[in-house]
């Protein structure tokens, strides 16, 4: 994949968020509003110093694309939910969400017009383009995510109230784009379980008007806290932990629930969890038999499993890479974390980026002795 115009063979990424520094969590992150602040502010040289020491965790670990990691909060909830809703003037009073899986959330009340009312990702980009000199991604909450999590007392349709929220998600995108982001990813993790008719829609206008940074959409099974996809039945009830044994009906959404549907979408990359605990479920290599990677598209395959303490060595992350580029050319695959490592202590989710760049190391140098040894 060529990335500020230099090639780079199978290129390395971690997914959304990543353990804080406790020093961090411990005032600063329940605080950070996501605005500007003079360059001498307390809570603006912390946010720079956070994400300092997250980049130098990613540039140790050799990763080439480093990510913002989400400092915005002190825990996935609020990183990746209601921080936007609290940018986008909604109410986070509400009831517990309707879909099983993640039905410990509450949803956020809107009773007024969705607007971009603050900057979301935008001072996390400033700093990340002072703190290192290699490509940045920076991420986001699915608009039909925010959309589906949504109390909603103002509009006549869901299908307004998605294209409000993408309206207010793509000015922000637009500011950061113009700050430099080389990569903006889009969370969508409930696509898996279906797609809203506007679903599609309303994700290419949140990234209308970007013409230069590559938009990345991440899909994943699952939530951060480890309870497996599956579709909702009779047998499931809101707040239980779901026995996947005890459930009737179809298998849970594996990879044919997303491709070839994610196609349809402005993106640059199509990002799956692949290589953790769901390999023998997620039906990728089929699905991708069946629809080929369009040649535009680059498949960036999760590999490294977030769900587990275990640290893979570079031996599995190897053969797991090898697994994939059965079905994935090598030029247009990238290597992730199959989600945020949040959950996780920081010194475990460290030792996973290197073992995720320790084994795509070994498969680039098989690449490059099989292109060595074909005749000229």
């Amino acid at each position: 994949m060529k990335i500020r115009e230099q090639e780079i063979t199978l290129p390395t990424s971690m997914v959304g968020n990543y353990p804080n520094p406790r020093w961090w969590d411990a005032h600063f992150a329940r605080n950070f509003s996501g605005d500007q602040l003079p360059p001498d502010a307390f809570d603006r040289e912390a946010l720079e110093d956070v994400i300092v020491a997250l980049v130098r965790d990613q540039e140790l670990a050799g990763l080439d694309i480093i990510s913002d990691a989400r400092v915005q909060a002190d825990d996935y909830a609020e990183q990746a939910v209601y921080y936007y809703y609290k940018r986008m003037g909604y109410d986070l009073r509400g009831g517990q969400l309707g879909f099983p899986i993640y039905s410990r959330l509450h949803a956020a009340t809107i009773k007024q017009e969705i607007q971009r009312r603050g900057q979301m990702m935008v001072e996390q980009t400033r700093a990340l383009k002072r703190a290192t000199n290699k490509p940045i991604k920076v991420q986001y909450t699915g608009i039909q995510v925010l959309a589906q999590a949504t109390n909603d007392l103002y509009y006549q349709s869901s299908r307004e109230r998605a294209m409000d929220i993408a309206k207010a998600i793509n000015e922000d995108i637009l500011a950061v784009e113009a700050l430099g982001a080389d990569f903006i990813q889009i969370d969508e993790f409930t696509w898996p379980y279906g797609f809203e008719d506007w679903a599609i829609e309303a994700f290419n206008r949140a990234v209308e008007g970007v013409t230069r940074a590559k938009i990345v959409v991440h899909v994943c099974w699952g939530n951060w806290g480890g309870t497996p996809a599956y579709m909702p039945d009779e047998t499931a009830q809101a707040g239980d932990i779901f026995d996947l044994t005890a459930r009737k009906g179809p298998t849970p959404g594996d990879s044919t629930y997303v491709i070839p549907k994610a196609y349809d979408a402005k993106i640059d990359v199509l990002n799956l969890e692949t290589g953790g605990r769901r390999r023998d479920l997620s039906g990728v290599g089929s699905i991708l038999k069946q629809y080929p990677l369009p040649k535009h598209v680059q498949y960036w395959a999760g590999v490294i499993d977030v769900k587990s303490t275990i640290t893979e060595t570079a031996a599995e992350v190897a053969e797991r890479i090898r697994e994939i580029l059965q079905f994935v050319p090598a030029d247009q695959l990238g290597l992730t974390t199959d989600c945020g490592l949040i959950l996780l202590q920081r010194y475990i989710a460290a030792d996973k980026l290197h073992a995720l760049v320790a084994g795509t190391k070994i498969v680039r140098e098989e690449l490059a002795h099989k292109a060595a040894a074909i005749p000229v």
